[in-house]
């Protein structure tokens, strides 16, 4: 199948073959909901803790004899039932919110999505990236000369997918809001759909063919 080949101007230059079995799959939209929700939650950072009896600093000394004092026995002041004491039944950090995902279901739920993006016209290729210096004028000049071709001419979050490592990209890119690059073996379908739009250079998709397994 084949797509609008761009240059960095954001002008057409010609055309390029995808690979129909990357950018031509079927929507699947149960397959992507439960690949993306897990892809979310292998994500998922637990910070939620709440400190136990045994974590809260103090209370190494019973409070009082157990008897003959009149009053209720106590073991220490860290109680849960105590002002200050431990919490009981708090979130822990310890929690595992990661869920298994069968690899053919990801790589399936990634093509989905690609195609998806292709068919909604949010996937740009263009022949190379190239910046004369990393800085973020070059990026945002490149992405400015794409825009005329984004919807509605508005540029959105974007993501820009190049074949190797381009810490010259990362670098330009690091200070635009919503906009971030990646290298094409990383990309996953949570990614393709975080962002609106997504610029691809010629190689990026050549590795990712190359780097996919069967």
């Amino acid at each position: 199948m084949e797509a609008v080949l761009y240059n960095q101007k954001g002008d057409n230059i010609g055309t390029v073959d995808l690979p129909k079995e990357f950018f031509g799959v079927a929507m699947s939209e149960d397959l992507l909901h439960q690949v993306v929700v897990s892809q979310m939650a292998n994500q998922r950072q637990v910070i939620a803790h709440a400190k136990g009896r045994d974590e809260v600093r103090g209370g190494g000394k019973k409070p009082w004899k157990q008897k003959g004092t009149g009053r209720a026995r106590h073991g220490s002041i860290r109680s849960p039932i105590w002002k200050g004491g431990g919490a009981t039944h708090g979130p822990r950090k310890e929690k595992d919110y990661s869920k298994k995902i069968n690899a053919k279901m990801a790589q399936k739920a990634f093509r989905v999505a690609l195609s998806a993006k292709l068919r909604d016209g949010q996937i740009f290729i263009v022949d190379e990236l190239k910046l004369e210096v990393p800085k973020t004028r070059e990026v945002t000049a490149i992405l400015k000369n794409m825009s005329k071709n984004f919807e509605n001419a508005r540029l959105g979050s974007t993501l820009m997918v190049s074949g190797t490592n381009r810490r010259d990209l990362v670098i330009a890119s690091g200070n635009l809001k919503n906009v971030d690059t990646i290298e094409s073996r990383n990309l996953n379908a949570l990614k393709v759909l975080t962002f609106k739009n997504i610029i691809m250079t010629k190689d990026s998709i050549e590795k990712m063919v190359k780097s996919t397994v069967k």
